[in-house]
């Protein structure tokens, strides 16, 4: 787990790229802007975690993908979420509805995560 203070400076080309057929730019000018402070709302409630597995691919987090979990985000439905089920973590949609909550992979090959009544389920929103 990489949790630090510090910026993370990368550079940050100022002109735009085509999309299409090249374009002839002479010069890209570039200065380094800061991600933690561009994406990282709340750097003490934030961390960072490996995903492993194919349960999200469908929602773009691969194997070994990198996440970025914001412990003071409070999870909202249909949210992608870290979610704590009996001391286990797991990545997956949030779905809640009259008080009962279900987790569901982005590949359909995975089934639903429906808690038990003796089971406890904590969640937070990457």
């Amino acid at each position: 787990m990489l949790v630090t203070s510090s910026p993370l400076l990368v550079r940050l080309l100022l002109n735009c790229v085509c999309a299409g057929f090249p374009s002839l730019k002479k010069d890209l000018g570039a200065h380094r802007i800061d991600l933690t402070q561009m994406r990282i709302v709340h750097p003490q409630a934030t961390y960072f975690l490996r995903a492993s597995g194919q349960s999200m691919v469908n929602a773009g987090i691969f194997d070994k993908e990198t996440l970025v979990v914001d412990r003071a985000v409070k999870p909202c439905r249909v949210h992608i979420v870290l979610a704590g089920v009996n001391g286990d973590f797991t990545v997956n949609y949030l779905y809640q509805r009259a008080g009962r909550i279900k987790l569901k992979a982005a590949n359909p090959t995975f089934p639903d995560i429906l808690p038990k009544e003796c089971q406890t389920i904590e969640v937070r929103v990457w």
